[in-house]
């Protein structure tokens, strides 16, 4: 069962994707996509998180509407894979010191390098954050409507359990960038998929 949230925005980026995302960090599309569904839950919860308080609600939905609402997904999705996009700055404000840490996760998870999985994060941000301000615009939501279907879909994640879940949390229930064992969760992750990683396909 997949997150409705991370669903939508895979359908919105379309089939190519894999490949738009893949080509810039140099790496394989089937390891681009584990690597996406290990660092979307991460970019979700970290903009739960935020918006739990009225004020980062607030600050996001200002945020959402004014920079990110421009432009549908694919278009953002071009400007990213040509190194354009804010992603820097979106995720030292989400993410901030955790940076390094969900990296670490998501390179472990996929395959990935530990520079391609910060690379990797730095495109998605903008997607996600141009996602979110449809998604937004579409149902007419207020900053506390925002907030309050973020900590839905957080709560669906960690509800569905798996890698994905499981990511997310060791990630963010860290303070600041302190090194997190990844190892007991890679093992108790279920089936493996090539290259000795766990598979994220049937965990969303």
């Amino acid at each position: 069962m997949r997150n409705d949230f991370i669903g939508g925005l895979l359908d919105a980026l379309g089939p190519r994707a894999m490949n738009n995302l893949a080509n810039p960090i140099g790496s394989e599309p089937q390891v681009t996509h584990a690597a996406v569904q290990a660092a979307l839950p991460i970019l979700l919860g970290a903009l739960a998180r935020n918006a739990r308080d009225p004020d980062g609600a607030a600050a996001l939905h200002q945020a959402i509407e004014e920079d990110h609402s421009s432009l549908d997904v694919p278009d953002v999705l071009a400007s990213v894979s040509a190194g354009g996009g804010d992603g820097e700055a979106i995720l030292r404000h989400v993410l901030g010191g955790r940076q390094s840490t969900a990296a670490e996760g998501i390179s472990q998870a996929s395959g990935l390098g530990r520079g391609q999985a910060l690379q990797l994060l730095k495109m998605l941000a903008p997607l996600v954050l141009s996602y979110l301000a449809k998604r937004s615009q579409r149902s007419g939501m207020s900053a506390g409507g925002l907030g309050a279907m973020l900590g839905q879909e957080e709560q669906q994640l960690q509800a569905q359990g798996g890698l994905a879940g499981r990511l997310m949390g060791a990630v963010l229930d860290r303070d600041g960038d302190g090194d997190v064992d990844f190892s007991d969760i890679l093992g108790a992750a279920g089936s493996l998929g090539q290259r000795g990683r766990p598979s994220l396909g049937s965990r969303l």
